[in-house]
């Protein structure tokens, strides 16, 4: 057998060398900067943030920093001890053993820790901003550190360095398909190819496509009790990606507990904008989708009213569509409405929130050229919010170490983008995101019924992620301000995805609830109970509490059986096409 070599290191004055380069360069920025500010006009806008004071201050704790680096390096029985913060220590790229029993790579990880942190104080450390401007140019030097990781080169990263060794550079070949693979298809790839598939493993609850719109496929389920509760529940999941985040694998599938639960379920499937879609604004969502999804429920099974669930983006249209209903006379359609990670004011939107300015719109106007916006670009931005986990994870494992993708069934429908709708999209970011006008009564109207908040007087069951990022549990939290009627608010362990997704049976997380009124997050969350693992039994014991009669589980409430023929078996045809 031969002999294995021993990958090339860093040397101590290649070390050496690129340490001098990085305080050049800061040397170099804080210089340019200097001479910005004297030949500044004195009236200058900008006098603020040229102020050099806060520059050098910065970059002086940069050098004590780097000295007591090196001086650990090179001399680390009299040196003061590295001591990690707390966000370091679990960070899961440096997890690996040698990049702390190799002193090469300890230095590197160290290294890479103090130029993060200092990068990140010297945007904390500008004056004279706009709050956003400063949060966007702090975004953007989390991206750029992430990007500039030592996890990320195989020069530096000592797993890739031994897998080149390992697999006589194999790896290296692998890993460039994968890359040139992503390549072709525009979108970076995050699981295995074909080991999920619609109807197979994934989206299989039995169910049937009930009626199919221009803008959305009603999907029934069938009963899985001999009872079910005589008030239905509609779904209403986010345009923005496919249904079935709520009918993954069995064991993980919302729809399916609830229908187990014995619930009569429907789900709407959107409808994947194409050029036909161009003219469709927020109004088709709430008449032609929603509302019109509701009639449609109620006039199938012979029922008065029936729950709602908003997830997302649709969540913040039911609020909308129960304002309009109120508005109109006819909030008794909806017994009660559930929100999933849904907002309605904007003023604490999250990271989402600066990709929302007068560039960024105008790219999106660019590429909707064709009446609708690709969903990878979408896909591409809700990555960048994840960076480290969704884009730089992929880099170094399958790109740079040629590793096999892990097969999962939620990032397989994460990639599985949707198209939008290029004059709703636009309109959704500029109306809520940028001008907030939806908790501003009569500022939106649909139909011509302006839009009231405060109108919704229904039961309402308000979840949020206290991981969010998507979502911020702080921002959902404002439901609470606007709505009505009798309110239950749960905070829920992960984030917007996984704190949704969470089954009884996997004992994951928890959730905390409080029954005492409270006027912010921090006062619910100071005086809340915390239950572990799922919030799914809460939920149920909550519609229960609303109407716990129950009827048959035949005739209409069989798939097929009522008013409206099965077109096809669930899933459908909406949720596969691209």
């Amino acid at each position: 057998m031969a002999e294995t070599a021993t990958p090339s290191l860093p040397s101590l004055e290649d070390l050496q060398h690129w340490t001098w380069v990085l305080g050049r360069a800061q040397q170099m920025m804080l210089e340019h900067g200097l001479d910005i500010f004297d030949h500044a006009p004195a009236a200058s806008p900008f006098g603020a943030l040229l102020d050099p004071t806060a520059a050098m201050r910065a970059g002086a704790g940069f050098w004590a920093d780097t000295m007591q680096l090196w001086q650990r390096f090179l001399d680390p029985e009299h040196a003061q001890p590295y001591e990690e913060t707390p966000e370091q220590a679990k960070d899961k790229r440096f997890k690996a053993p040698q990049w702390r029993e190799e002193p090469v790579f300890d230095f590197l990880r160290q290294s890479y820790f103090v130029i993060a942190d200092h990068l990140l104080k010297g945007v904390d450390s500008l004056e004279g901003v706009d709050p956003k401007h400063k949060d966007q140019l702090r975004f953007a030097t989390k991206g750029f550190i992430d990007a500039i990781s030592p996890t990320n080169f195989p020069a530096t990263n000592p797993q890739v360095l031994e897998k080149i060794v390992e697999t006589k550079g194999e790896s290296l070949l692998k890993g460039l398909q994968h890359m040139l693979a992503d390549m072709a298809k525009g979108q970076m790839t995050q699981t295995a190819d074909g080991a999920f598939e619609l109807g197979r493993n994934l989206g299989v609850t039995p169910g049937k496509v009930v009626k199919r719109t221009s803008l959305y496929e009603l999907i029934q389920y069938a009963p899985a009790t001999e009872q079910v509760y005589e008030t239905p529940l509609i779904i209403f999941p986010p345009w923005i990606n496919r249904f079935y985040i709520l009918d993954l694998t069995p064991e993980k599938s919302f729809i399916a507990w609830a229908v187990a639960q014995g619930l009569t379920v429907f789900v709407v499937s959107w409808k994947s904008a194409d050029a036909s879609m161009k003219d469709v604004v927020w109004d088709d969502y709430v008449e032609r989708g929603q509302i019109d999804a509701i009639d449609t429920v109620r006039a199938l099974l012979g029922v008065d009213a029936v729950h709602a669930i908003g997830y997302c983006v649709a969540g913040t249209t039911l609020a909308a569509t129960l304002a309009v209903l109120a508005a109109r006379g006819q909030a008794e359609k909806v017994k009660s409405a559930t929100f999933f990670t849904a907002q309605v004011d904007f003023s604490e939107s999250g990271d989402l929130e600066l990709f929302v300015d007068d560039d960024q719109l105008a790219l999106i106007r660019s590429l909707g050229g064709d009446g609708y916006l690709d969903g990878r670009y979408m896909a591409a931005t809700f990555n960048l919010l994840r960076g480290r986990d969704l884009i730089w994870n992929y880099v170094t494992n399958n790109y740079l170490m040629g590793q096999d993708y892990v097969p999962f069934d939620l990032l397989h429908w994460n990639s599985d983008v949707t198209n939008l709708p290029a004059a709703w999209h636009l309109s959704y970011l500029t109306d809520l995101y940028r001008d907030n006008k939806l908790v501003t009564p009569g500022l939106l109207s649909i139909g011509g019924t302006p839009v009231d908040l405060t109108r919704v007087t229904i039961p309402t069951y308000i979840q949020a992620g206290r991981e969010d990022h998507i979502a911020p549990a702080q921002s959902v939290w404002k439901i609470t301000h606007y709505f009505k009627g009798p309110l239950k608010f749960v905070l829920a362990g992960s984030g917007h995805i996984a704190g949704v997704v969470n089954p009884p049976a996997a004992g994951k997380y928890q959730y905390w609830t409080n029954e005492e009124r409270a006027e912010t997050l921090s006062e619910f969350f100071a005086g809340a109970k915390e239950t572990k693992g799922s919030w799914w039994p809460d939920w149920i014991g909550w519609i229960d509490a609303q109407d716990g009669k129950k009827v048959a589980a035949k005739a209409a409430r069989v798939p097929g059986k009522g008013k409206f023929k099965a077109i096809e078996d669930a899933p459908g045809t909406y949720v596969r096409t691209r």
